[in-house]
Order: structure tokens, then C-alpha cells, then sequence
């Protein structure tokens, strides 16, 4: 049998990956706390963790647990509070980077929170990062661009997003309509780390076509490249979600592929009432326009 108390250590093994400070945080001795993560190894039947030099990280197995942990956790915060035993302050937690959260989620969230309909928190992270939280069950939601989604993820598309240029109205390319990749040969371009899924996109597409270009610089994140394009320092290739600041304009490039924006949650997760009530502003904000 798993005993909840397991659990709970488990979630602050897992979250601090030091036995010492998770002890420290449920305020038990380490060799106590040891036991009872060993005990829950026991019970599970598979190795939790690995250590990897000096450092700890969790087992395939162990990411399972640590969902299955933080969603038993919530779920009984839930049915207690139904039972008007304590108040349910548990908050709804939302992953997503930080061009998704001011670009693409805004509207809906602004609307869910204003309304006080729930309680949400909120967490910044890059594509990677949104998929991890929901997968380890740290948040009930994400929302990431992205035309693949890791097994164990159920998506539901509630954007697709088309590539345009955003430019300083002096520059040459503003007064054009929309934008051919020939267009960009021998200009600089703003643009995310190398490693980053649109800088690749984007670098494919240009050498497919020929097209031969140059760094301005390397800018994390859509806000950072607007204000980047708006001071005239280069180009900013991003996604239609995006606002282009004042002084600057807005134009489409066709050949570029758009992206889907997809709301995501773990399979087979029992969603708590409020978890599903933001799941179904978001995706009613989107099929009425509102959000776009």
C-alpha cells in the first residue's frame, strides 16, 4: 500500500532533488525522510531516482510517480474541500512561455482571473519546459507551439499562427505588402538562440531558398525582438500573435509554414472542475476570435 505521506515526501524530493533540503522543508529528520522514500521505492516496485556525478535526478519511473503523486495531492485537496472539511485553495497552474502568455493568452486568462472564476498561477517556460510541467504533473495545463507533442500528452490546437516581418516603418521593406524569403537576402535579422525551434525553421527556409542573411543579434523571446526591430537595429521574423510596437509595420511571408499553438494536458489525468473550466475558456476564447 502507498501511503500518502510517501507521497508528499516524494513531491519534495522531487522538486528539490536533495534529500537534505527536503527533509529540511517537511521539517523531519533526513534519515526519517530516507525511509520513507525507500519505503515508497519498496511499495512502487521501481527505481525512483538515479544518481548521475554528485548530483540526483528522477528515473523515467519516478517522473511517472511525481504526476500520479501531485495529482492524488490535488485531488483530495479537492474532495475535502467539497465536503466543506477545508477551503480549497489549491490554484490552477498554467505553463507556457512568455510570448504565449502575452500575445496568445491574455484575453482569456485576463477574462477567467477578472471574473474571479478561479485561482491561477502561472509558469514561464519555453516549449521544453511547458511540455516537462505537465507532464510531472507541476501544472495541470500548458499551452506551447508546436507540431509534435510528447507521448503522454493529450493536445487540443487552439491557434494556428502564420510568420510575418516586423520592421521600422523606414525601412525599405515596410512599404512592400507581404514578403518574399528573397526579399530578406543580405539583411540582418533578429533572432532567438541557435538551439531554439523558430531560429532553425528559419534558417532552413532561407538556405531552401537561397537566400544568404546576417545576425543583428540574438534576442530571447517575441517582446525583446519587437523593441529590437522598433529601435531600427535589424529585422524580426515572429510569429502573427504577436503586436507590432508603435513605429513599427507588420508584413506576411507566405512561404514561411505556419504554427500551431496546443493546449495540452497529461492523458489520462482527471482534470479538478476549475482545471477544466480554464481549459474551456481557453478553447472558447479562440473558437469566438476573442483571443487572437
Amino acid at each position: 500500500m502507498i501511503r500518502s505521506e510517501w507521497l508528499e515526501a516524494f513531491i519534495a524530493f522531487a522538486e528539490e532533488l536533495s534529500f537534505t533540503r527536503a527533509a529540511a522543508r517537511l521539517h523531519i529528520s533526513q534519515p526519517a525522510f530516507h525511509v520513507q522514500i525507500q519505503r515508497l521505492g519498496e511499495a512502487v516496485g521501481a527505481i525512483l531516482y538515479e544518481r548521475r556525478g554528485r548530483n540526483l535526478v528522477l528515473a523515467p519511473h519516478g517522473r511517472e510517480l511525481l504526476a500520479f503523486a501531485r495529482e492524488t495531492r490535488d485531488r483530495t485537496e479537492a474532495f475535502l474541500s467539497r465536503l466543506g472539511h477545508t477551503p480549497d485553495r489549491s490554484p490552477v497552474v498554467l505553463a507556457a512561455g512568455e510570448g504565449t502568455l502575452l500575445y496568445v493568452l491574455a484575453r482569456p486568462l485576463g477574462k477567467a482571473v477578472g471574473r474571479g472564476q478561479l485561482r491561477l498561477r502561472v509558469l514561464t517556460r519555453d516549449r521544453q519546459g511547458t511540455f516537462a510541467a505537465v507532464t510531472t504533473g507541476e501544472a495541470h495545463l500548458g499551452v506551447a507551439a508546436s507540431e509534435v507533442v510528447p507521448d503522454g500528452l493529450r493536445a487540443t490546437r487552439v491557434h494556428r499562427a502564420r510568420m510575418m516581418l516586423v520592421a521600422a516603418r523606414a525601412h525599405r521593406l515596410a512599404r512592400q505588402r507581404r514578403i518574399a524569403l528573397k526579399d530578406l537576402a543580405g539583411e540582418r535579422l533578429i533572432v532567438p538562440a541557435a538551439a531554439s525551434p523558430h531560429r532553425q525553421m528559419l534558417t532552413r527556409a532561407l538556405a531552401a531558398a537561397g537566400v544568404s542573411w546576417e545576425i543583428a543579434v540574438e534576442a530571447g523571446g517575441w517582446p525583446l525582438m519587437l523593441d529590437c526591430a522598433r529601435s531600427g537595429v535589424g529585422l524580426a521574423v515572429v510569429n502573427d500573435i504577436c503586436r507590432p510596437p508603435p513605429g513599427t509595420v507588420a508584413r506576411p511571408i507566405p512561404e514561411l509554414p505556419p504554427i500551431d499553438y496546443n493546449l495540452v494536458h497529461r492523458t489520462g489525468a482527471v482534470p479538478s472542475p476549475d482545471a477544466e473550466r480554464l481549459r474551456a475558456l481557453i478553447v472558447a476564447a479562440f473558437a469566438d476570435g476573442a483571443a487572437a
